[in-house]
């Protein structure tokens, strides 16, 4: 039934991307199916740009692809199925371009029950399933 399944994960929290990711190795290992995850890094404020080392991004990139690569060796994934990215942008455009890419069938992603603010601004959980062209299944905390 799906055979790419693509895992937002924030690294900020990993209590919410755990579920997301149990969820997806569950329906990974039930239909042989290959596991993406994926973690959006935010682009830094061009106004912050002077006062941050010049090789800050790729110090925050390599950080970040060493704690997802821990994630995915950690998810009871099989090594050949699993892989992992970290996009730099927008969070739910770079999830969106990513579903694209690897023609992702679903995404499996974790999302916070909706406060009122969130009802008012959106939330990226809102973003993906609203745009994705792929099924989505959203995990609540």
């Amino acid at each position: 039934m799906y055979t790419s399944i693509l895992v937002p994960i924030d690294l900020g929290d990993s209590s919410l991307a755990k579920p997301a990711v149990s969820t997806a190795a569950t329906l990974a290992n039930t239909f042989n199916a290959k596991v993406r995850l994926i973690n959006v890094l935010p682009m830094t404020p061009v106004m912050l740009a002077e006062y941050v080392p010049a090789n800050f991004d790729a110090q925050q990139r390599q950080s970040c692809e060493e704690a997802v690569a821990i994630v995915a060796a950690e998810s009871g994934i099989p090594r050949e199925r699993i892989s992992s990215v970290v996009r730099q942008g927008g969070i739910y455009h770079e999830i969106l371009e990513e579903a694209a890419e690897i023609n992702a069938d679903l995404i499996v992603m974790s999302s916070h029950r909706p406060a009122m603010k969130t009802y008012f601004l959106g939330s990226n959980a809102g973003h993906v399933v609203r745009y994705a062209l792929c099924s989505v299944l959203v995990v609540r905390n």
